[in-house]
């Protein structure tokens, strides 16, 4: 059975359609509005191997705040949905990527138990017209949504551009990995018996 989710969202702030399948090819169509975002979307399907197809609008004359927050709330809730009880995932992991003089590590742990710590020192306000700081609100609502546990840590980079490209390719490559099916599991990956 494929591990996919399809996910909406309307406020009046908003109006989301998601859909993500985990055994993907990396594909999918990304139309925020906001064009950079798309391409940070674009990547992260890329580089986890989803298929990740969002159509999302929202009050972007205000600012990109509440567009980019309710993508993190579909995202998530769409992996957490494609992912049912967690058995036999391998749960955990890492991934470390480069980008030109950027360095991001990403570790998660897919545990039904949010949190997210988000060392990343950018020293731009802003790429283009996208307001930098929106990175770490995009993770805290992606990992309230999922029940995923998302360390980021940047120990360098001087391109806000170049470090939050790796920040997405870093989190695509450690849920890919931390989702997949490992044969060894049996049940949920933990001693209690249950996760969360």
């Amino acid at each position: 059975m494929p591990r996919e989710a399809q996910v909406a969202r309307r406020t009046k702030e908003t109006d989301i359609a998601l859909s993500l399948r985990l055994e993907g090819e990396g594909g999918g169509n990304i139309a925020t509005t906001v064009p950079f975002f798309d391409h940070m979307l674009a990547l992260f399907a890329r580089h986890g191997g989803f298929d990740l197809s969002v159509a999302a609008k929202g009050d972007t004359e205000v600012d990109f705040h509440h567009l980019v927050e309710d993508v993190g709330i579909c995202l998530g809730e769409a992996f957490r949905k494609s992912l049912g009880t967690l058995a036999g995932i391998a749960r955990y992991a890492f991934a470390s990527v480069p980008m030109i003089e950027s360095l991001a590590n990403v570790s998660v742990d897919v545990s039904a138990r949010p949190h997210l710590v988000f060392h990343c020192p950018l020293k731009s306000e802003k790429v283009g017209a996208f307001d930098v700081e929106l990175v770490e609100e995009f993770l805290r609502a992606f990992s309230q949504s999922s029940g995923v546990c998302v360390h980021v840590n940047v120990p360098y980079g001087s391109n806000a551009h170049h470090t939050i490209e790796a920040v997405f390719k870093a989190l695509a490559r450690a849920m890919a990995d931390a989702v997949r099916i490992d044969p060894r599991v049996k049940g949920v990956p933990s001693t209690k018996g249950v996760l969360g």
